[in-house]
C-alpha cells in the first residue's frame, strides 16, 4: 500500500491546475483529502470564488466517506432523492453529489483519499482531478 503524502497531494493539485490552464478553464479550487477525510492540501487559484473551497471539499469528503465518486453520488441523488437529502443532512451539508470528487486508489485498489475540484463545469472539474491523480501514478476511481 502506498501512502498519500503531502508531496503527492501537491503534485496532484499542480497537475490538475496545469491541465485546467491548458484547457482555458475557469479558476479552480483543488482539495486533496486523506482516506479519513482530513485535509491534506488545498489551493485556490487567483480569481476562484470563496465558496469554491467548501464545494471542492464537499465533493471529495462525500466521495471518500461514502466510498464512491461524487459522480456516483449524483446518480444516487437522482434515483433516491430522499436518501441523498437525508445523507446530506446527517453529514451537516458536507456532501456535494455532483461530478468533481474522485477517489484516489493505489495499484492494489486501496483507498488513499480523494480529490475535489470546483470552479468550472463539474465534468471538467472531474477531468482535472483524474489527470492529477494519474500524473502521480495513482488510480482515479470514478
Amino acid at each position: 500500500m502506498n501512502d498519500l503524502t503531502l508531496q503527492h497531494a501537491n503534485q496532484i493539485i499542480n497537475h490538475a491546475i496545469n491541465v485546467a490552464r491548458e484547457l482555458n478553464m475557469n479558476p479552480l479550487t483543488v482539495v486533496v483529502l486523506d482516506a479519513a477525510g482530513h485535509l491534506k492540501a488545498m489551493q485556490r487559484e487567483d480569481g476562484a470564488s470563496m465558496i469554491r473551497q467548501q464545494i471542492a471539499t464537499a465533493k471529495a469528503w462525500g466521495a471518500v466517506n461514502m466510498g464512491v465518486s461524487s459522480r456516483n453520488l449524483a446518480v444516487v441523488a437522482e434515483q433516491r432523492p430522499d436518501f441523498m437529502n437525508a445523507l446530506v443532512t446527517i453529514a451537516d451539508g458536507k456532501i456535494m453529489p455532483v461530478p468533481g470528487g474522485v477517489l484516489i486508489r493505489d495499484a492494489d485498489n486501496n483507498l488513499l483519499g480523494a480529490v475535489g475540484i470546483s470552479g468550472d463545469k463539474s465534468d471538467q472539474d472531474e477531468r482535472c482531478a483524474i489527470a492529477g491523480i494519474e500524473a502521480v501514478g495513482f488510480f482515479a476511481s470514478i
